[in-house]
């Protein structure tokens, strides 16, 4: 028999894998969503959780970028 799991691949460098491993460890979006870790940059989640997990990263990116318009440029 064969199982079949709905996901997306997930393409990204070796810090971001290491945050989504964090946030799959922790339970930090509510569930497990790591499916399965390929490689040093690649993971597979499940396609469900893909919107909570965008407005993470994109929360996480704010926090840690300045805007130019701050900086007079």
């Amino acid at each position: 028999m064969v199982n079949v799991i709905k996901g997306i691949l997930i393409e990204c460098d070796k810090a971001m894998k290491q945050f989504l491993l964090h946030l799959d460890e922790t339970l930090a979006l509510g569930k497990k969503f790591v499916i399965q870790d390929l490689d040093a940059t690649h993971v597979f989640i499940s396609a469900d959780i893909l919107e909570t997990l965008q407005a993470r990263v994109d929360d996480l990116m704010d926090q840690i970028s300045f805007p130019l318009a701050d900086r007079g440029l």
